[in-house]
């Protein structure tokens, strides 16, 4: 699970930001100034920052220089949304930039668009006897492969990018079949079940009551 460090001093947005992201499935932590940042960014690998730039202590910018020569990928999140602003973070060495106020929905999809390119995201993905690439878009399952159709690959890439963690209905049919979800959630459910079946996952993929599903630890 790819572990992101929210950085922003407005606590409704870093809240909003962290309650969004850890509903997709990611692994948040935030803090509020930018000193505490480099405290974090000290003590703790992250996959992703995601940078306020008018900030408390140290800046955005001055963060951004800090975090150079890590391998840690960043997107500005910032109410500074010039041509001039944006070309700047983006020269400094921003993976992103995204300016307020912003939808929740391409935050989403620009935090894995990012992940994606860093490769951080992983193309090899493995839970218990199943071995799925995403660049050859094949799934094995001890060593023999298991024919499954588009919309199940995409679902089952999901539940293992996203191991331990429960997923909501709504964001796995959005990342699934690519648009909002309605009152009918047979598709899904319908979909859940073959995979069930033809990986014999009837208890490894979890039902999580008022949520959606979890493909369980081992």
């Amino acid at each position: 699970m790819n572990r992101i460090l929210i950085v922003e001093d407005e606590v409704a947005i870093a809240r909003l930001i962290e309650m969004s992201l850890m509903r997709a499935g990611y692994q948040c932590e935030m803090v509020h100034d930018g000193l505490s940042a480099a405290d974090k960014i000290e003590q703790t690998d992250y996959d992703l920052v995601l940078l306020d730039i008018m900030l408390p202590g140290l800046d955005g910018y001055e963060l951004l220089e800090y975090l150079r020569p890590l391998d840690t990928s960043v997107i500005f999140i910032t109410a500074k949304g010039t041509l001039g602003d944006r070309v700047k973070g983006l020269n400094l060495g921003a993976d992103d930039y995204i300016v307020k106020p912003f939808e929740v929905e391409e935050l989403v999809a620009r935090v894995e668009s990012v992940l994606r390119r860093s490769g951080k995201g992983g193309s090899r993905l493995e839970a218990f006897d199943v071995v799925l690439d995403t660049v050859a878009r094949t799934v094995k399952q001890n060593g023999q492969e298991v024919a499954l159709t588009p919309r199940e690959f995409d679902l089952l890439e999901q539940l293992m990018r996203n191991r331990g963690a429960a997923l909501y209905r709504d964001v796995l049919f959005s990342r699934v079949w690519g648009g909002e979800m309605d009152n009918d959630t047979r598709t899904l459910d319908l979909h859940i079940q073959r995979l069930r079946k033809k990986l014999n996952w009837h208890t490894h993929i979890k039902t999580v009551y008022k949520v959606g599903y979890m493909l369980e630890k081992e």
